[in-house]
């Protein structure tokens, strides 16, 4: 079966050429161009399985293009990993929130991005809470919307309707990164008057309950939470 086709947006010419190489020795399609407003064009053209995209783009930036890729319902589940040379935990936490999959940062090792590249297309394009199902099994734990009934190791626990609803869009979502901001529109919703922090005392008090499975739920520092991606 033929590797999936990677679209490359990068404007500094050896990155584009490491990163080319690189996928294109593990059989990917490479696409490749070097600014945003090619970029978009492309995607919407050759409807990739994949984007590349650098946040530092001339013209028309990489976080504009993210932003207009997923407002987009033609392309956006289209699964983007973010490239940027920006340390600032506010970029990535932009970009994440914007809906990109994830991201590496600059400099960084060919053999991670190909391996980031790989997990993302396994995980497969971000569904809505509702296309996932009522009902999520991930290893020991069960967790059942429908019901309003959470198992670990086949033994209930009780949790809030709010705990309920978060860790069911995590599990939903294993080894996606969502910044917390998201999780709270997503889980507590849009209008509540709250701060981005509030999210970490739902989490902190699902870990409690999860008791010594509550390593399912990671941390990713300065961004947000994730549901720990099994092992396969």
């Amino acid at each position: 079966m033929a590797k999936p086709k990677v679209l490359v947006i990068e404007d500094e010419p050896d990155i584009l050429e490491v990163i080319q190489y690189n996928l294109g020795r593990e059989g990917y399609k490479v696409l490749a161009c070097r600014n945003g407003e090619q970029g978009l064009s492309r995607i919407r053209t050759d409807n990739p399985d994949l984007v590349i995209l650098d946040l530092m783009l001339p013209g028309l930036d990489g976080v504009e293009v993210c932003r207009r890729v997923k407002s987009d319902p033609v392309t956006r589940e289209i699964p983007i990993v973010m490239v940027t040379a920006k340390s600032e935990e506010s970029d990535i936490v932009l970009g994440l929130g914007l809906g990109a999959d994830d991201y590496v940062t600059k400099p960084f090792s060919p053999r991670e991005l190909v391996a980031r590249v790989k997990v993302v297309l396994r995980r497969g394009p971000l569904r809505e809470q509702g296309g996932a199902g009522e009902r999520v099994v991930r290893g020991p734990l069960t967790v059942d919307l429908g019901r309003f009934e959470a198992r670990v190791a086949d033994e209930p626990v009780s949790l809030t309707p709010t705990e309920m609803r978060l860790l069911h869009f995590l599990a939903s979502h294993p080894g996606r990164v969502f910044p917390r901001a998201h999780l709270l529109s997503r889980v507590i919703g849009e209008d509540a008057v709250v701060t981005d922090r509030n999210i970490d005392v739902h989490v902190r008090a699902l870990r409690q309950k999860l008791g010594e499975h509550a390593s399912c739920i990671e941390t990713v520092r300065g961004v947000g939470y994730r549901f720990a991606e099994a092992e396969r």
